[in-house]
């Protein structure tokens, strides 16, 4: 897939954040014309791709993502400024840390309804709940929508490389990695692990909680398991082409 005569730099990036955005929609994780997915593009992490403003995930192209500058505080006066949380939240994360070089933030059903229970914790009761064991914080004090300071406030929060996802506690999930196949790989399977804990809790018995050593040797195991992610983005790319999606224009 070529990049079109605009001649836009890292067009494979593009593509692959554009896929993630139009598979997000198959999925039902996104919402209106909210939520963003942030991609950096330079060594130190400051300058990144991210979703234009007011526009529905199912209709992104990778021509469309704007690139940023995490330090540019002219940011909000570019005639297609981003959206202001999204500058708030991804601005503030791709500012302050580099190794968060993917950062895809959704207000997912079964995500949201854990970020709004009094204990927003993900317990490693299966396979898949157990890739996030120990890589998960909980932000127990929103305090409103992530414009400069809330956001600034949210990034602090995943200083520990360690961490992949942040449950907002009150708003939604937050998930980091190192490209756009590992975070929205991740990100898919959160939802799910979410969605397993939340039935699981429904039928009102007993959870089957996994020993800590196991679920960290799951955790390291998904970590290492070969080709996982980067084969899921390629396969979510093969379906949108066999339909014809103009997601790579």
């Amino acid at each position: 897939m070529n990049a079109p005569t605009r001649n836009l730099t890292h067009w494979a990036e593009r593509v692959d954040m554009a896929a993630a955005f139009r598979w997000t929609v198959e999925l039902n994780l996104h919402e209106a014309i909210s939520n963003h997915f942030s991609l950096a593009v330079n060594p130190e992490g400051s300058k990144f791709l991210i979703n234009p403003n007011a526009r529905h995930f199912s209709r992104i192209k990778a021509s469309d993502l704007l690139e940023l500058d995490a330090n540019d505080p002219e940011t909000m006066n570019r005639p297609d400024a981003p959206d202001p949380t999204a500058w708030g939240l991804h601005g503030s994360i791709h500012r302050a840390l580099p190794h968060a070089r993917c950062v895809m933030h959704v207000h997912s059903m079964h995500a949201t309804v854990l970020a709004a229970l009094a204990d927003s914790r993900l317990p490693a009761i299966d396979q898949n709940s157990a890739m996030f064991f120990d890589r998960h914080v909980v932000d127990d004090h929103y305090g409103g929508m992530a414009f400069g300071d809330e956001g600034a406030r949210c990034a602090q929060m995943l200083r520990d490389p360690k961490i992949t996802t942040m449950i907002m506690g009150n708003h939604g999930v937050l998930v980091i990695g190192r490209t756009v196949a590992e975070t929205f790989n991740r990100l898919t399977y959160f939802e799910r692990a979410a969605e397993t804990y939340i039935r699981a809790l429904q039928t009102g018995r007993a959870l089957r909680v996994l020993p800590d050593d196991v679920a960290e040797k799951t955790a390291q195991e998904w970590e290492v398991y070969p080709g996982y992610a980067e084969g899921h983005l390629h396969e979510i790319k093969a379906i949108l082409d066999s339909r014809g999606a103009d997601y790579a224009a």
